[in-house]
Parts: structure tokens; C-alpha cells; sequence
């Protein structure tokens, strides 16, 4: 998808702005009471090593269809009035931003609880694939895509 695109749903190779998504999601809706925003940003080391970099890849079509669906579902056991998914591909560095989950409701409780369910499912379900590099070498971490 493109870096540009402005959906509840995008896999994008460039950065996110949290201005930004903060203003489009306060766009929808009158009625939202509270906003909650996750980032998941790279660390500089993983499991004792210090990492150099991390790449992501993903399925395309079928990692966008699976975050469509995360969001239906959380949309409705949340309650909630808004959601976006963003999540990064491509090689990131110690520092940047992998992921962002925007959640928006009535109440800030069920935006709380949205963006962690969120993450949680995210990483179980969505095939995008995370890569080390670290010193001693490269692991895809939790397996990696097919060959």
C-alpha cells in the first residue's frame, strides 16, 4: 500500500505522523471522548544481543485483509467509534516506529482495553514477518515467511 494512503488499514514502508492520525480520527466523529494510541518502536537489542537493524516483510493482500478484519471485530467488542491499524514494512532501525494502533471511543476505557487486544492479536494473526540483525548474525523471529 501506498506510503501516502490515508486508510483505517495501511502496511506502509515510510513513517507515520501521530499529528496527523490524531487529526483524521478526530474527524469521524463528534462523539469520541477519548483516544489512545499505541507505537511499537525498535529496540536496540532482543533476547541479550544488541540489534542493528530489523526487516519486515509482510503477505501482501492477504496482511491487509487480516488487519481489515482485526479492526471489524474490535470495532464491535469495543464499542468502539473509530480504529486504525498501521503497521510498517520494509528495514527500520533502533528508534523507529514499527506499529501504530489508533483507537477511538465514548470512553477512554474501551479505547485502553481495544489497543492492547489489538496488539495482542495483531502479532497472532497478521503475516508480517520480523527479521534481527544483530552481531552474531540474522533470525526471523517467531519463523518467517515461506520460501
Amino acid at each position: 500500500m501506498s506510503d501516502e494512503g490515508r486508510g483505517e488499514v495501511r502496511i506502509q514502508a515510510g513513517d507515520f505522523d501521530l499529528s496527523r492520525e490524531l487529526e483524521e480520527i478526530k474527524k469521524t466523529s463528534r462523539t469520541i471522548g477519548g483516544v489512545v494510541f499505541f507505537v511499537g518502536v525498535v529496540r536496540d537489542f532482543s533476547r541479550g544481543e544488541e540489534v542493528d537493524r530489523l526487516l519486515f516483510e509482510y503477505y501482501p493482500g492477504m496482511a491487509e485483509e487480516q488487519l481489515e478484519g482485526l479492526r471489524r471485530e474490535a470495532m464491535e467488542r469495543f464499542g468502539l467509534t473509530d480504529l486504525r491499524l498501521v503497521h510498517r514494512s520494509g528495514e527500520l532501525l533502533p528508534g523507529d516506529n514499527i506499529v501504530l494502533i489508533v483507537s477511538a471511543s465514548e470512553h477512554r476505557e474501551a479505547s485502553f482495553k481495544a489497543a492492547a487486544w489489538c496488539i495482542s492479536e495483531l502479532k497472532k494473526r497478521v503475516p508480517i514477518w520480523k527479521k534481527e540483525h544483530t552481531r552474531s548474525g540474522e533470525v526471523w523471529v517467531d519463523g518467517g515467511p515461506s520460501p
